[in-house]
């Protein structure tokens, strides 16, 4: 069978990318490498706790053998451990000393049905400051290029939020909010008075606060404010391409997925330089077979296409595919993670409650650079975190608390408890990259990625404000600080890979132009992270959504012109 484009890839940006060409009337052949998941037989979000054992925590032994890396990620469990890849299968490599957190999930739909479904616009300020401050290579788009597609997507997927009008936060295409409860409404009005630059809002997320019409005809209702977003989602409240992007991909006759093909390479015409198809390993036969395409989007995540391109290496581009300019791997991003500060509020109402689990926090937009001036470091952070009345065993009473005494405490609500996790900007730096292990292969024959990463000066000095800053901002409202983080998680524990294919003005030093289009191969489109030029200090999802649908558009653009 014959087809007008391949997307490789079924997940946050694939998804998007395989709905945009088959809307638009491409027949699209998505290759996602994991195996299929039914949501009737896969989610798990209509079990009871009781009904997982070992109350819901996977057995050390089996953390130790297979799940040594995805553990280390909150959300990871019994009720989900499916979802995750087992790091004994899936091994890759880094330098002694360097370990760097690789969170993934192998399936139809990959990460976006795990993800934490925060969602944020970039501003010209993170378009603009590679050119500004130097670090990186500029953006060859800015704002305004992207605003329309961020509009499309907002819209499509569903994201609650308030209007707020900051200038380094853009608003978007809301539903509505959900509301601050009093112990964020009273820490909200301590950090604002005492720090007039400083914003807390509540965290725009992409879960149906409401469902429009167009949601509900692909089968989503409306959040149940559950919180077990984790477990996969029946309601479809939550975004994923398994409840949104592919199914409307399907509705249109266009679509054919592919499960269980892992890619190995992407083929190239040495006569034309385009790209005509894609060689992929069956990830339970190992056998191999080669899909034919007039148009190829990348779209396997950010270490995964860096490794694609790599291994596509030919006789013309012996350093990889759409690598003469060798920075195809190069400039790996993520933020800088669990730089959280915990706090009592002693001044907030005890007599105030709410009910439900909202499936969102706070957010304390970016100021550092902004509004306040930095400690000598460029970029910014922001921060995600939220206020709850104390409850549970804690409240029960000591040890030797028993029966109705017991009881009773677990009824009891003590004082409000609040945290603020930082999420600091990483600078692009081209030594921090991922390369081919020249000796190590997994089980399918393909090299083992190889993930070189470090922080620099300016990640260090910036670690130093958000441990500070939080500080201040939980005893500017009174509060005392009970816990605070030493050092920021491992990269790679944000999960928000980018930066090893990235965009740019110059084929010299990028690998994709404004059109996320391969410099040097014309019908090859890279949208998730790997395009990224910079990693801006919020979370980077819904600009891969953006840039896929945007890219989707040009690329039908071309190939109807005949410019691809």
């Amino acid at each position: 069978m014959a087809f007008d484009a391949i997307v490789i890839g079924s997940g946050m940006s694939g998804g998007i990318a395989a709905k945009e060409l088959c809307e638009q009337g491409l027949k699209v052949l998505v290759l996602e490498r994991g195996y299929d998941i039914d949501p009737a037989k896969d989610y798990t979000d209509m079990k009871m706790p009781w009904e997982f054992p070992d109350m819901n925590m996977v057995p050390q032994e089996e953390v130790e053998r297979d799940y040594p890396v995805q553990s280390q990620c909150y959300a990871f469990n019994v009720a989900n451990k499916h979802m995750w890849v087992k790091d004994s299968d899936h091994p890759y490599t880094t330098p002694e000393g360097k370990p760097f957190t690789w969170i993934r999930g192998y399936h139809t739909g990959g990460r976006s049905i795990m993800w934490g479904r925060q969602t944020y616009r970039w501003s010209d300020i993170d378009f603009e400051a590679n050119k500004k401050d130097g670090y990186g290579v500029d953006w060859p788009i800015r704002y305004a290029d992207i605003a329309p597609w961020y509009d499309k997507v907002e819209e499509f997927i569903g994201v609650a939020g308030t209007y707020e009008s900051l200038p380094q936060l853009p608003d978007g295409k809301f539903l509505p909010g959900w509301e601050l409860n009093d112990g964020e409404k009273f820490l909200k009005a301590a950090v604002e008075a005492k720090f007039p630059g400083r914003k807390i809002i509540i965290g725009r997320n992409a879960n149906l606060s409401e469902a429009r019409p167009h949601h509900e005809e692909l089968g989503r209702g409306p959040c149940q404010n559950r919180s077990i977003c984790d477990r996969g989602c029946s309601f479809g409240a939550m975004h994923s391409s398994l409840t949104s992007s592919l199914p409307a991909a399907r509705k249109t006759g266009n679509l054919t997925l592919v499960t269980n093909a892992i890619v190995h390479a992407i083929i190239q015409d040495p006569a034309t330089g385009k790209a005509t198809g894609v060689r992929v390993i069956d990830r339970v036969t190992k056998v191999g077979k080669t899909y034919e395409a007039k148009v190829i989007f990348l779209n396997a995540s950010t270490i995964p296409t860096a490794t694609i391109l790599l291994q596509s290496a030919n006789e013309a581009n012996p350093r990889g595919l759409a690598n003469g300019s060798d920075q195809v791997g190069r400039n790996l991003m993520d933020h800088m993670y669990a730089l959280s500060t915990a706090g009592i509020l002693p001044g907030a109402p005890m007599d105030s409650y709410y009910k439900g689990r909202r499936p969102t926090g706070i957010y304390i937009p970016r100021y550092r650079n902004v509004t306040e001036d930095s400690d000598g470091y460029v970029r910014g952070y922001g921060y995600q975190g939220g206020a709850m009345r104390m409850t549970g065993k804690g409240m029960a009473g000591g040890p030797g608390t028993i029966g109705a005494e017991f009881k009773e405490g677990m009824h009891k609500f003590g004082p409000w408890m609040t945290f603020i996790s930082g999420f600091g900007e990483m600078l692009p730096n081209p030594e921090n990259r991922v390369t081919l292990n020249p000796t190590k292969k997994d089980q399918w024959g393909m090299p083992l990625p190889h993930v070189d990463c470090a922080m620099g000066p300016n990640e260090h000095k910036m670690v130093k404000q958000i441990m500070a800053d939080g500080k201040a901002m939980i005893e500017a409202a009174g509060g005392k600080v009970i816990a605070q983080a030493s050092e920021p998680g491992p990269l790679g524990l944000g999960i928000h890979e980018m930066g090893t294919a990235r965009m740019g003005h110059d084929p010299k030093t990028s690998v994709l132009n404004k059109y996320n289009q391969a410099h040097e191969v014309p019908n090859l489109f890279i949208t998730d992270g790997a395009a990224m030029t910079s990693s801006a200090c919020v979370n980077p999802s819904l600009t891969y959504m953006a840039l896929a649908a945007r890219a989707a558009h040009h690329a039908v653009q071309f190939l109807k012109e005949g410019k691809i």
